[in-house]
């Protein structure tokens, strides 16, 4: 009988022991997933979100900033060309609609220098755009210096709902 309840103890503590185990291989294996996924590099967004967030692999996307991802999904950046005139980086660039209906937004260019800090931040308007259904409009813009490098074209929604105060 003493046998018995020793066997009995035994398997029980040889189970405990293997649930044990699987239990720390288990947290092991999901904290070494987690650490894995949080060293991912995203790079910031400054405002809104990035347009390669929501539509990655397209060109020219690290260049689009959107108000919100719906609206990320109804637009991009079908080209950009640019050139340099009188030392200032001038761009047109294509902003495409895959939506179907009006779009109503307001767009700002932010201007940045080699390092990526930005340039005359907030001194350049926002602009109005209107962009029919499926349409591409050309969006131009001048450098305010010499010393811009690169650029991201801010892209917003105009609300049609009016408030009262």
């Amino acid at each position: 009988m003493k046998k018995m309840t020793s066997i009995i103890k035994a398997s029980t503590a040889l189970k405990a022991a293997a649930t044990s185990k699987r239990s720390a291989l288990l947290i092991a294996i999901l904290t070494t997933t987690l650490l894995i996924g949080s060293c991912k590099n995203i790079p910031p967004v400054t405002s809104g979100v990035g347009s390669d967030q929501i539509a990655p692999g397209q060109k020219f996307s690290k260049h689009l900033q959107v108000h919100n991802s719906e609206l990320g999904n109804k637009l991009h950046i079908s080209d950009i060309r640019s050139r340099t005139s009188n030392d200032l980086l001038e761009i047109n660039l294509s902003l495409t609609s895959t939506y179907k209906k009006t779009l109503k937004l307001q767009y700002q260019f932010a201007w940045f220098d080699k390092d990526g800090f930005v340039i005359e931040a907030g001194k350049s308007p926002w602009q109005p755009l209107d962009l029919h259904g499926m349409q591409t409009a050309t969006v131009p813009s001048l450098a305010p210096t010499s010393h811009v490098v690169s650029f991201s074209l801010y892209v917003r929604e105009v609300a049609e709902k009016s408030f009262k105060f």
